[in-house]
């Protein structure tokens, strides 16, 4: 079915003229952001090129549009059609990304995208001035961190490692989860070993000004916000890789059934997500010495081997259990959700898979959950991942399951995929075996 587009159409400042009819105007001012931590604003030691510029500028323009295109208006309620025109200093390098950025978006959101790119005056707006900092001086690794299981692991890996050099922390900010965010950051701070560095950002867009419509709650495409906001500022520190760290089981997201699309709410490390990404930024880059490769560190490893890997950096298992990994919290979804209004809502997929990790690396999940999935009393629709796991956990999974709505790119090995979530189901099934034995904490 064709429908018509929703159009938008990124300023490339606040405050400019506005497009003509048919266009949403959208804008860095939808950010709910300080000045001090707009994209030009913030704390790096030296000018991102160009092309990394763009590159936040395309996300952030991507995840406004996202999040002021209903689902709810679609035939299917769900999937949309969207078109978008960004300014860019290099329009011709961009419509030759175009080959992976379309695919790039309908993966991660599951719509239709059009994007259109034109010129873009880079000297039109002054910047402040970068501080006169040396390179000696630039961080020496990026990574983001969510104050996710994951992202914890990572941090505390790195942290320990003695270098003259910062670890550069990439953070956006959750509402309603900033404390939470600060007792993970600080976990790690304890533990370092090196100097480390935050740079925190707002990923909470309000609605433009006059307008009508509620914002789309789904906001699928934060993942690409996320990762090109540490593309950037590893562009401008010189630092040539980015570390995005994601289980294997959760950054595969095979689907559960044939009828569903993946287990959880997002595909932003998938591999096939990763690949175009790298391939765009190798497409958009003014010279090959300048470019950035983004890679998960935590492909090859499932829950529980991150929990190990985190405790066995020293990390304390109430600090593992502070970090968030619920997809669906009821504390964000307040005034719509039947549960205690607590971070975790203990029945999602990255709850399950979260519980069944804490479970391998330590025997035991003290995590308070809003929920347990295995409660005879629970509704039958808020048990329906649970039921969907254990019908999955039953059924052989082959290299063609990990292919059924996603591809793989060329450079991937499927049978060390598979590997991954062979591993992975053996730690669920050991907490669908352990679930009646699972209490709440009074």
């Amino acid at each position: 079915m064709t429908e018509t587009p929703a159009c938008h159409f990124w300023l490339p400042h606040p405050g400019v003229p506005a497009p003509g009819p048919g266009w949403q105007p959208l804008s860095d001012a939808l950010y709910w952001e300080s000045p001090a931590r707009a994209p030009d604003r913030r704390h790096l030691l030296a000018p991102a090129p160009d092309w990394a510029d763009d590159l936040q500028r395309v996300a952030r323009a991507v995840f406004a549009a996202d999040r002021c295109t209903s689902r709810d208006a679609t035939f299917d309620r769900w999937t949309r059609h969207i078109r978008l025109s960004v300014p860019v200093t290099a329009p011709d390098a961009w419509t030759r990304a175009l080959p992976h950025l379309t695919p790039l978006l309908a993966t991660v959101t599951g719509d239709r995208w059009e994007v259109e790119f034109r010129p873009y005056d880079a000297d039109a707006r002054p910047r402040s001035r970068p501080l006169p900092f040396g390179p000696e001086e630039y961080a020496h690794e990026v990574a983001l961190f969510s104050g996710g299981l994951d992202s914890l692991g990572w941090a505390a890996q790195r942290a320990t490692v003695r270098s003259p050099r910062a670890l550069l922390l990439v953070m956006f900010e959750e509402r309603n989860f900033e404390a939470l965010q600060d007792t993970v950051f600080e976990a790690v701070s304890r533990r370092s070993e090196r100097d480390l560095r935050r740079l925190e950002q707002s990923q909470t867009v309000r609605r433009p000004k006059d307008a009508t419509f509620a914002l789309e709650r789904s906001t699928r495409s934060r993942g690409l916000l996320y990762a090109a906001t540490a593309v950037h500022a590893a562009a401008a520190e010189r630092v040539p890789l980015v570390h995005i760290p994601e289980n294997g089981q959760l950054a595969l997201n095979p689907p559960l059934s044939a009828a569903r699309w993946g287990a959880c709410s997002t595909r932003s490390v998938h591999p096939w997500t990763l690949h175009h990404l790298n391939q765009i930024i190798e497409t958009i880059a003014d010279r090959p010495e300048q470019a950035v490769r983004v890679v998960n560190p935590f492909a090859a490893l499932t829950k529980g081997q991150v929990c190990e890997a985190a405790r066995d950096a020293g990390l304390p298992q109430e600090a593992l259990e502070a970090t968030l990994s619920c997809g669906t919290s009821p504390v964000r979804q307040h005034g719509r959700s039947r549960l205690r209004r607590l971070p975790h809502c203990g029945l999602c997929f990255p709850c399950l898979v979260r519980r069944s990790g804490l479970l391998h690396a330590y025997g035991e999940d003290r995590t308070p959950y809003a929920a347990d999935p295995w409660d005879p009393s629970l509704d039958a629709d808020l048990a329906e991942h649970w039921l969907a796991l254990r019908r999955w956990l039953d059924t052989p999974c082959t290299v063609l399951d990990l292919v059924a709505d996603v591809p793989l790119p060329p450079e991937v090995r499927p049978a060390e995929l598979l590997a991954v979530v062979e591993n992975g189901r053996r730690e669920l099934r050991a907490l669908v075996a352990q679930a009646p034995a699972v209490r709440r904490p009074a």
